[in-house]
């Protein structure tokens, strides 16, 4: 079976469902936590997105995350390892093709912490910009609509310019 790629309009129950996922996650990882963060599209208001909740995760060492991997596989999380991103855990809350979250576990310090913030933050205070990308992402799962990885490359030059932004404009709010 192929996961399909579904945009849909802004769904206002998305910040409960990460509340609830927080919590969760708080109770399985205990005292490790430093912060959970709503991230990614679900956590910019009014634009359309993947019905998948990112959350970011900031613990103080990343080496005992591992450790709960047999905790997560029983509470029907997959633990996928670093993927593709050093420093990172990276576990999907259901299974490859049906999922409702994303968890993205960094340690305090690691540079993909402010850079996902910063980029929430930016697009928030941006509307403009943030609806160019909801518009994006719903042509681009038009075209792609099996082909995960197509999808991502589509998305790829305008996060980077996103990107480059939020640096000059997070100096000017700082």
């Amino acid at each position: 079976m192929v996961r399909r790629i579904e945009v849909v309009p802004y769904n206002p129950r998305w910040p409960i469902l990460f509340e609830e996922e927080a919590d969760r996650i708080a109770s399985i990882f205990g005292h490790e936590v430093v912060a959970i963060q709503h991230i990614g599209s679900t956590a910019i208001p009014n634009i359309s997105a993947k019905s998948i909740i990112d959350v970011l995760v900031e613990v103080h060492n990343i080496e005992r995350i591992d450790d709960f991997n047999e905790t997560l596989h029983q509470l029907g999380y997959l633990p996928k390892g670093e993927f593709g991103i050093a420093g990172r855990r990276f576990i999907i809350r259901g299974d490859e093709i049906n999922r409702t979250h994303h968890i993205h576990i960094f340690q305090t310090g690691h540079p993909d912490i402010g850079r996902h913030l910063n980029f929430r933050d930016y697009m928030i205070a941006h509307t403009e910009e943030a609806r160019d990308y909801s518009r994006l992402k719903e042509e681009l799962a038009r075209k792609c609509a099996t082909d995960i990885e197509s999808y991502m490359t589509g998305k790829d030059e305008f996060i980077k310019e996103i990107d480059r932004k939020t640096k000059a404009w997070k100096d000017n709010t700082s």
